[in-house]
């Protein structure tokens, strides 16, 4: 049987429990929270006192805290682009109403949706950044796509949610308790919810991989090793502002991350180590010479990469973007 055949045969396996995956990951609509719950109500009398507030209260945000925001906004926003990408995954099903695969992507990118509507309405609210500009390069995100190197294989795709989703919610946990300690309570709490849904998305697609090990223990190492050996592609790797080419903006969008500790290459290390733990790869058995070798390459990856990540070094100032200008900030 061929690779592609057993790991659609896996994926239907997968599928029998997708109700349950679907029970236990994910929250129904009537249930979760909802952007209105977080941001000042249009329809209440006290709306332009909220407002102003909000915009008082983010006059003390710095200027890397907004470009970083801005960033993740944009990320966020880009979900058409990760939906499409996943509806062509091996096992994935739109026709006829779809099978259960098609009905987890669906739903799980209704509640990703949320974030980017929160973030979005925050910084239209705030006064604080050029709208259109973001809104540009956010246009611009979704027309370039994204290719993260993983085809329509199902075993590569779950490892890069996996690495994803808890990147993500470092990054917006570590902005929630940066908007704390500058006083913007309501932000926290946006970014502290957007990162909690982040961490239960990780532990879905985590599941996902766990199970896999178990039926497919030697193309799931190999697949493993494939994306770490290539590296984990961000979402916002093709980013740009107006009028520049595609790509030109994502190093600098990094380096404003990095600057203030939000997402670093220390936390890439991490989050790999954390999937190696995870999975437990040094006690799964039966596997081909092949996917030993993959293993041992994979228990000795992050001592290598954190050597190579002091070696990073980040320049002091930033890149001025279109979206954030500093006159706008002080």
């Amino acid at each position: 049987m061929s690779i592609k055949n057993v790991r659609l045969e896996v994926m239907q396996f997968l599928e029998k429990k997708i109700d349950s995956f679907v029970d236990e990951f994910l929250i129904p609509v009537e249930k979760i929270w909802q952007p209105t719950d977080l941001l000042p109500d249009s329809q209440n009398e006290k709306f332009f006192e909220e407002v102003k507030e909000l915009r008082e209260i983010a006059k003390d945000l710095p200027y890397d805290f907004w470009v970083v925001l801005v960033g993740d906004t944009i990320t966020e926003e880009a979900l058409p682009t990760y939906e499409s990408w996943l509806m062509q995954v091996e096992g994935v099903d739109q026709d006829n109403g779809g099978n259960g695969w098609s009905k987890w992507v669906r739903q799980w990118t209704g509640e990703e949706n949320r974030h980017g509507d929160t973030l979005n309405k925050y910084l239209y609210l705030s006064g604080r950044v050029d709208m259109r500009e973001i809104e540009m390069t956010t246009q611009h995100l979704i027309n370039d796509g994204f290719d993260i190197g993983t085809s329509n294989d199902p075993y590569k795709n779950f490892v890069y949610t996996s690495f994803q989703e808890l990147a993500t919610y470092v990054s917006h946990n570590r902005v929630a308790q940066m908007a704390k300690k500058f006083g913007d309570n309501k932000l926290a709490k946006m970014c502290r919810l957007i990162a909690g849904d982040e961490m239960r998305h990780h532990q879905a697609y985590s599941t996902f991989v766990s199970r896999i090990f178990e039926v497919d223990p030697s193309e799931m190492m190999l697949a493993f090793q494939h994306m770490m050996k290539h590296k984990i592609t961000m979402p916002a790797h093709f980013l740009r502002e107006s009028g520049q080419k595609i790509s030109t903006a994502f190093e600098q969008f990094s380096d404003s991350a990095q600057r203030i500790g939000v997402y670093t290459a220390n936390d890439y290390v991490d989050i790999m180590q954390k999937l190696i733990d995870k999975w437990e790869i040094d006690k799964i058995v039966n596997l081909t010479d092949e996917a030993e070798k993959a293993r041992d390459f994979l228990m000795k990856l992050p001592a290598r990469m954190a050597r190579v990540s002091e070696r990073i070094v980040i320049p002091e100032t930033g890149h001025v973007f279109k979206w954030v200008q500093p006159a706008l900030i002080k």
